[in-house]
């Protein structure tokens, strides 16, 4: 690929790409849907970059498994669907604002790196991790959250316009990305294989001359 001027080099094609924001692929596993009350535990976070062909692709991973915040709750239905025990002796596990204090470094470091003003979240169904991250970062009053307060790319529904499937399972399997039944529901599998669901739609709609790179 080729850059139209000197200035605009690889480090500025994601902020050019997408206004601004760095896209960074999360996944939460938690022990109920309320975002303001049940506990979350299990965060990944995937940091997004181009390659020198301007292919859109995978750079960092971030997983952590968490400490329930105090007072959270916890469905018992919650735990059975993700396979998770959060009072196992084994697990290690940290408490919830360093994990957010953890991400949000890492995220702001890629921001920089980027050019990019902000982080900007994708996710599958998107309002629901989305509504974690917020919760999360009002729960221990960080200041400087890095992602965009309420926009996101959801998978959910690009996958929907992409390839007519909306659950994560199916839209990889129409889009050719190995999916194990087996591995899902952990936050680290699920936000990889989102981020390379979003990536692979990304890269499909550039080919077809829907973001022109020069």
């Amino acid at each position: 690929m080729s850059f139209d001027t000197e200035e605009e080099t690889l480090d500025t094609l994601m902020a050019a790409r997408f206004r601004g924001y760095l896209p960074v692929v999360v996944d939460i596993e938690c022990g109920g849907f309320n975002a303001k009350t049940d506990a979350i535990l299990e965060i990944s976070a995937v940091i997004l970059g181009f390659d020198e062909k301007g292919i859109l692709g995978i750079e960092q991973t971030f997983f952590q498994r968490v400490v329930p915040f105090q007072g959270a709750n916890i469905e018992e239905a919650a735990l059975k669907f993700t396979g998770i025990d959060p009072y196992h002796p084994l697990r290690i596990a940290k408490g919830e604002k360093e994990v957010f204090d953890d991400m949000y470094r890492m995220i702001r470091t890629a921001i920089k790196a980027n050019h990019c003003k902000r982080a900007i979240l994708v996710a599958h169904n998107a309002h629901f991790d989305h509504g974690f991250i917020n919760a999360a970062s009002d729960r221990h009053n960080i200041k400087r959250n890095p992602f965009h307060p309420f926009s996101s790319f959801d998978t959910a529904t690009l996958s929907g316009l992409a390839y007519g499937q909306t659950v994560l399972a199916r839209a990889c399997e129409a889009a050719n990305i190995e999916f194990s039944a087996s591995e899902a529901h952990s936050a680290k599998y699920d936000a990889y294989k989102t981020a390379e669901l979003f990536c692979g739609i990304v890269n499909k709609w550039q080919k077809l001359g829907g973001w022109p790179l020069k």
